[in-house]
């Protein structure tokens, strides 16, 4: 989340189209105290990769802008899954049925990979190849539900469009980065980016499907 001189369009429009997505869940949650539709183990994933990308908020300072949108990411996914797990309306609500992707080999599959697989053997960089390797993956237990449940109401299916978009943004990024600057090799974020994003193909030819048809989005069981 550096912003640069050449890299700051692409990278803005990633962070906002993230923001608005975790926006949208917010809203969701908010104005139908429901959270049907969305699993709870993909926001503890994402919660889990925001805690451990953004250690060095407590050591390196980058900007005011760094600052609070890692802190806006880190308090917005506490907070949806606090209520999905607590809240008294909104956690009944919950599809628990559905929602049975067994995360946790998603969580130490990534952490097995950042121990092989890292920039460099600190635990601020190992860490940091965890959530990247687990953002990557996280999304499949929402994508499972979304499947499994078939109808996808219109607020859920514009979340995970959002998510989905911000990874593409932030791959256009990494490519004006990788041309542009000599010394570029965050390899690890490039190649978990392209999985991350190849994952959503299916969910969006659905999704423009249903906007081109102006109908409600259904996915394949």
């Amino acid at each position: 989340m550096r912003l640069s001189a050449t890299s700051a369009p692409s990278l803005l429009a990633g962070d906002m189209t993230h923001l608005l997505s975790i926006l949208v869940l917010l809203l969701k949650i908010y104005t139908t105290k429901s959270c049907s539709g969305i699993s709870r183990k993909t926001q503890e994933l994402y919660a889990i990769v925001f805690l451990a990308r953004y250690l060095d908020l407590f050591t390196d300072f980058i900007s005011v802008y760094n600052t609070i949108m890692k802190l806006v990411f880190i308090v917005s996914s506490l907070a949806i899954v606090w209520c999905m797990r607590f809240h008294p309306m909104v956690k009944r609500t919950y599809d628990r049925e559905l929602d049975t992707f067994r995360h946790y080999f998603l969580f130490w599959a990534s952490f097995a990979f950042a121990l092989i697989l890292h920039e460099k053997f600190t635990v601020q960089e190992v860490f940091w190849a965890f959530s990247i390797y687990l953002e990557a993956v996280a999304i499949l237990p929402q994508l499972v539900l979304l499947q499994r449940s078939g109808n996808v109401d219109n607020l859920t299916g514009q979340y995970v469009f959002f998510l989905g978009a911000y990874r593409a943004f932030y791959i256009l990024n990494w490519i004006y980065r990788y041309v542009t600057e000599p010394r570029f090799t965050r390899w690890i974020a490039c190649i978990s980016g392209v999985v991350q994003t190849a994952l959503y193909a299916d969910f969006f030819y659905y999704y423009f499907i249903s906007w081109k048809n102006n109908s409600k989005l259904k996915l394949p069981a």
